[in-house]
């Protein structure tokens, strides 16, 4: 087989093929960005929170990520590196292991720019996710009990077909892509003093730290379920271990492998880094949709809960909180609101 389709290992257990580059992103690579993604996509709105300014005496605004095409905010990323996509591959195609919105985001790209694109997911991944991905044209293949299972089995059969490998955290232009929601926060609401931005592989985060964190003097505040804390860790510690817990029921934040090339961004660009319950992740996709009739996923309630527990931290500040996607499993939605204190 050609060689330039042999995987390598990286410091993070997970594998990089010899086309990937784990050079972290620069602000100025999120500029570049920004060109190509407003081409395919809306500027998202940044709306202040009437409940949650009153609740905390700040001025609290989220950003609705979840507006854009497929729901969630790494749509941003995907456009951003399908956009660029050697020759070689445009035939071959893409292939990604996905929870469900980095997969929706290559096969929402894909279809834009004629590209064929595979996904492997969880055999138990949230079924309104997949039947997104194979309305966007793309090969659905269900494998393992989690991410990081269907991530093992779908870089080998990128190896067998040739196909370009996208990993879900390490691709520059993957969080160069994400990173222009930031830019939008900054030429919107350059004054903000805080970030809370949830944490799974770290592309959104990575992309505030690169832009809020690099452009005011706010600071971006990492969040993450305690249940799957392996990016945590790698903050805390330095360790790029795998995890052996990852138990959340938040999937968009259920990774037990932490990523190198966001790694590399967030250990100098985060200004602090919280772990939040399974019961406050719960309590605040209640809590925003009791309040505001926003329906988000468990992975965006880590911001929502981080902030409502800083409670008097952030009085008299400017937060932001990125709604970063909307795909939650109406079954679930449905108990998380029956289960809260925050029910309709």
């Amino acid at each position: 087989m050609d060689g330039r389709y042999e995987p390598v290992e990286s410091p993070d257990e997970t594998t990089v093929f010899p086309y990937h580059d784990l050079t972290p992103p620069t602000t100025a690579d999120v500029a570049r960005a920004r060109k190509v993604v407003r081409q395919h996509l809306p500027t998202t709105p940044l709306v202040r929170s009437e409940t949650l300014s009153a609740d905390l005496d700040a001025e609290v605004y989220l950003k609705r990520e979840d507006t854009l095409p497929t729901g969630a905010f790494k749509v941003r990323g995907g456009v951003n590196l399908v956009s660029s996509l050697s020759a070689e591959f445009r035939e071959a195609g893409l292939i990604t292991a996905s929870s469900g919105n980095h997969g929706q985001s290559i096969a929402w790209a894909g279809r834009e720019f004629d590209v064929p694109v595979t996904i492997g997911v969880p055999a138990e991944a949230n079924d309104g996710k997949v039947a997104a991905m194979e309305r966007l044209g793309a090969e659905v293949i269900r494998h393992g009990p989690d991410y990081d299972a269907a991530r093992e089995h779908i870089e080998r059969l990128a190896v067998e077909r040739g196909a370009r490998y996208v990993h879900s955290g390490n691709e520059p232009k993957l969080v160069a892509g994400v990173g222009t929601a930031g830019l939008e926060v900054v030429n919107e609401l350059p004054d903000v003093d805080r970030v809370f931005c949830p944490v799974g592989g770290g592309t959104s985060a990575a992309g505030y730290c690169l832009t809020v964190g690099e452009l005011t003097d706010a600071d971006v505040v990492g969040v993450q379920s305690e249940a799957a804390p392996a990016m945590h860790r790698a903050w805390t510690d330095g360790s790029l271990e795998p995890h052996d817990r990852m138990e959340t029921t938040a999937e968009g934040v259920a990774t037990r492998v932490p990523f190198a090339l966001t790694m590399g961004v967030l250990g100098d660009g985060l200004a602090d880094f919280r772990l939040v319950s399974e019961d406050a992740i719960r309590d605040g996709v209640a809590r925003l949709f009791a309040d505001e009739r926003i329906v988000m996923e468990g992975a965006c309630a880590t911001a929502v809960a981080a902030a409502v527990e800083a409670g008097d931290e952030i009085a008299g500040e400017t937060v932001v909180v990125p709604v970063s996607g909307r795909n939650i499993d109406l079954a679930k939605l449905d108990r998380m609101l029956a289960e809260s204190e925050y029910s309709a």
